[in-house]
């Protein structure tokens, strides 16, 4: 079994590298729910939606999130409220675009959730409904909100900083509220420790790797199984290939570069994947305490997202 700490675009990416390589059946997503988000009533799961999406071949390509050939008739019509719309008052937001067919998955989601159901359940109803043979794990079925401190000293919600703010404005510091009360959902505990293979996906360590790490047992769980544990780095050439990894790195203190991702990862991990474009820094990565594994990391087409998936594979062989 391959167990993978996901978050995010990368992730899902990574994850739809691994089937070209290894039976799909025998891999468990654990999945970051720090982004989840409730808008217009409706429980949003970014992360499990994106994965599922990419993985049923649904994605925007483009975006690299919702659904392909979508349409958004329902946040036009949104726009017709806002006139009118009390001071204060938070119906009818339109900073977080929801497309006409995704929505069907969110009112199916918070209907379920309504009725008693775990999002662990939830979620793997809606991955079997896409088709999916991996396990999909939320990270915990208690609540997690990652929150944003600005260094204007105000604090936002994830998805405010990434959506609303476009992740652009400096941060000061990063929290997981409920996180100290949050119990580590059993399937992914038990994932972590039976797995012959852990990897921590190309995902921002901070935002969507960070909200795993915060929940009690995790951390202890990792570093048990630290040789078996491989990193594939969301930097290349100090650059996030998406998302705010690297300049939120740089904000909060840590290099933005692979030397960064590999202090942050070391007492968990044991191998971090490294593209070639950072193979001179595979000395300070080593001496940072990780052992660096250099194979293109850039999955631009399925041939290098196989041979990617491949190396990750071979690298605790």
């Amino acid at each position: 079994m391959i167990t993978v700490l996901c978050g995010g675009v990368g992730a899902a990416r990574f994850l739809r590298a691994l089937r070209l390589v290894h039976d799909p059946a025998d891999v468990v997503a654990v999945v970051n729910t720090g982004d989840d988000t409730v808008l217009h009533g409706l429980a949003i799961s970014p992360d499990l939606d994106t994965i599922i999406y990419t993985l049923a071949g649904a994605i925007d390509p483009v975006r690299g999130w919702g659904l392909v050939d979508e349409t958004w008739e329902a946040m036009a019509g949104l726009q017709r409220y806002v006139g009118v719309r009390p001071e204060g008052s938070t119906a009818a937001p339109t900073w977080f675009n929801l497309g006409d067919r995704d929505l069907a998955t969110h009112f199916y989601r918070t209907a379920r959730l309504g009725e008693g159901a775990s999002l662990t359940t939830v979620s793997a109803e809606i991955a079997k409904a896409w088709g999916l043979t991996e396990q999909l794990v939320p990270m915990t079925d208690d609540r997690v909100a990652t929150q944003i401190e600005l260094t204007d000293g105000s604090t936002v919600s994830f998805q405010e900083y990434f959506v609303a703010l476009r992740h652009s404005v400096p941060v000061r510091s990063v929290t997981f509220d409920g996180a100290a009360r949050a119990r580590l959902q059993p399937a992914a505990a038990a994932a972590m420790r039976e797995a012959e293979l852990i990897v921590i996906a190309p995902s921002n360590p901070i935002v969507s790797i960070g909200p795993m790490r915060s929940i009690e047992g995790v951390d202890a769980l990792l570093t048990d199984r630290r040789e078996q544990v491989v990193a594939v780095s969301p930097l290349v050439a100090g650059a996030a290939l998406k998302g705010p990894a690297d300049h939120m790195l740089s904000e909060l203190g840590h290099e933005p570069t692979v030397v960064g991702v590999a202090r942050l990862y070391r007492d968990v991990a044991g191998t971090l994947v490294i593209d070639p474009a950072d193979q001179h820094l595979a000395a300070a990565v080593e001496r940072a305490g990780m052992r660096a594994l250099v194979v293109p990391s850039v999955m631009s087409s399925p041939e290098a997202s196989q041979r990617l998936a491949a190396a990750v594979l071979a690298a605790v062989a």
